[in-house]
């Protein structure tokens, strides 16, 4: 794996950010259908863009789980799909070629989709506002490195500089990231699961300048509280920002 992925690490055991919150071990009969899932979680979430190399069969693997030919099976269904390629050679291996839908949803059909979640839709904000509120507590708590203070300023560098097309994947990577920086693996894996829940959702809320310049704010000031390790000030200023996020989600979905 690539350097990113131990500066995300837990000090005294290296936590791989893309690993742990996506490629937890498949626990079902199906592991075929879940291990295809896994991948494409891992794509829609930003967690592997359009042209990263994921990681090595071997690797990948041994953290699903699952046998090397399941593993290969998967991937030339994701490949036949048109969301992964493989390469041959030195620097060969499986590339993402998944790119999200343009951000322009049919709002009728997703709000058709919101009044068949009923009660699960607000299940699924509380279920985020509790892990995600949790997650940036838990990373001010801890004494984080240089590197894994860089890595989080980085995540959040790339959501500032993405535009329309990528600013969703990015923003739940750069979420995705605060999980990880907690050290446990069974919070990120959390996170994952609530932003897939919502995945759908939130890629139908429309960029809006206004809202972006808000959740900036918003972003930094996330980060600046979980730098300085003022606990408090990281989750109150996570809690108004998943707030209004639910707003706008209610607002244009409800």
């Amino acid at each position: 794996m690539d350097s990113e992925a131990d500066e995300a690490g837990g000090q005294g055991s290296l936590m791989d950010w893309q690993g742990g919150a996506i490629f937890r071990p498949v626990r079902t009969g199906n592991a075929f259908e879940e291990t295809v899932e896994r991948i494409l979680e891992a794509l829609k979430l930003g967690v592997f863009g359009y042209g990263d190399r994921l990681p090595a069969e071997r690797d990948l693997a041994a953290r699903l789980h699952v046998s090397r030919e399941t593993l290969r099976e998967a991937i030339r269904s994701l490949q036949l799909a048109g969301c992964v390629e493989s390469r041959r050679g030195r620097y060969g291996g499986t590339f993402v070629t998944y790119r999200l839908p343009p951000p322009d949803p049919d709002l009728g059909q997703l709000r058709r989709a919101v009044q068949d979640m009923g009660a699960e839709l607000e299940d699924a904000l509380t279920f985020r506002m509790v892990l995600e509120t949790g997650a940036s507590e838990q990373a001010a708590r801890r004494a984080l490195s240089a590197e894994q203070s860089a890595y989080l300023t980085r995540r959040l560098d790339e959501l500032e500089r993405s535009g329309p097309e990528e600013y969703r994947q990015l923003d739940s990577r750069f979420h995705l990231a605060i999980a990880e920086l907690t050290g446990s693996r069974s919070l990120a894996a959390g996170v994952a699961e609530s932003r897939m829940r919502l995945n759908d959702l939130l890629n139908a809320i429309p960029v809006l300048g206004r809202n972006i310049d808000h959740a900036s704010e918003q972003h930094h000031a996330m980060v600046r509280a979980i730098l300085d390790g003022d606990v408090e000030a990281a989750r109150r200023v996570t809690e108004e920002h998943l707030e209004a996020t639910a707003a706008l989600l209610r607002g244009f979905l409800g």
